[in-house]
């Protein structure tokens, strides 16, 4: 699973973006799940998977700012 670049993040449009972070989302989940259950074999995926959530996050929240100070 590949970082994505935050000036790749930023070309999306809003629901490209919230679709993406419900599908981080749900993989996080996920992740959880296998793990309690004791079939989660790459365990750097939830680093990984949540590193990506939080730059989509930051993205939305800039968007957030820049259009409540507009």
């Amino acid at each position: 699973m590949a970082r994505p670049e935050p000036t790749e993040l930023r070309k999306l449009s809003d629901s490209d973006l919230n679709d993406q972070i419900d599908g981080i989302r749900r993989e996080l989940f996920d992740l959880r799940f296998q793990q309690a259950t004791r079939q989660l074999n790459n365990t750097h995926r939830f680093k990984e998977a949540r590193i990506k959530l939080a730059q989509m996050l930051t993205v939305q929240k800039e968007r957030s700012r820049s259009s409540a100070a507009s």
